[in-house]
């Protein structure tokens, strides 16, 4: 497992914030229109009220178990779900979260309908490149996952494959942005650090940062 990271000074995460705002505005987005959200898999518990005093004020988590530790120690942050979604731990996460970014499977489907509410809103997953052993919905079916979703989907999410250039994800975050206005979903959840510029100029609404805002 890596190394938690430790020692974040928020002056720091502060500038970082600022200049990523920055670089969103120079594509020609409004700086407002894209979410920033802070993925903090690797962030120490005990760090994320210094990321909140910086100015944070989404972040996004992979494990259900972490999740639930860190949101109740920061209730006064917006948690979001970010990893890849097991259905045994969808009861798990949802009390504590906005968004699901990561339904994907008919299982989790299964037990939304169990556990959700009316006011339970969910991101798809798309496997935009057909990857084999990669999560995801494939294109040709996220159709008729949505309509089987018993919770309202409000955007996709999709991570595209490794890539050495960040304009080699160009393709696959403009797929996913042409599916989602095709079915009239706003939100649009795709780019990190090493890509999020690309994925702005491709319509992102939420990009998930983590190094990029840390160091």
């Amino acid at each position: 497992m890596a190394e938690l990271i430790r020692g974040l000074e928020a002056s720091v995460v502060a500038r970082n914030l600022e200049r990523v705002r920055e670089e969103i505005a120079g594509t020609g987005r409004d700086p407002a229109d894209v979410e920033l959200l802070a993925a903090v898999k690797y962030v120490a518990p005990e760090e994320i009220g210094v990321l909140a005093e910086a100015g944070i004020r989404v972040m996004g988590e992979n494990r259900a178990q972490d999740l639930e530790v860190k949101a109740r120690a920061h209730p006064d942050v917006t948690w979001d779900f970010i990893g890849h979604l097991q259905s045994r731990k969808v009861k798990q996460v949802l009390p504590y979260v906005r968004f699901l970014h990561s339904v994907a499977t008919d299982s989790v489907l299964g037990q939304l309908e169990r556990h959700g509410t009316p006011e339970t809103e969910v991101l798809v997953e798309v496997n935009v490149a057909r990857e084999d052993g990669k999560s995801g919905v494939d294109p040709d079916e996220l159709d008729a996952f949505v309509e089987r979703s018993p919770v309202r989907v409000v955007g996709l999410m999709t991570m595209p494959p490794l890539a050495q250039r960040p304009e080699d994800s160009r393709r696959w975050f403009a797929a996913l942005a042409e599916l989602a206005a095709a079915r009239g979903l706003r939100h649009l959840s795709m780019g990190t650090s090493q890509d999020y510029l690309v994925a702005v100029q491709e319509g992102a609404t939420i990009v998930r940062l983590g190094t990029t805002l840390y160091r």
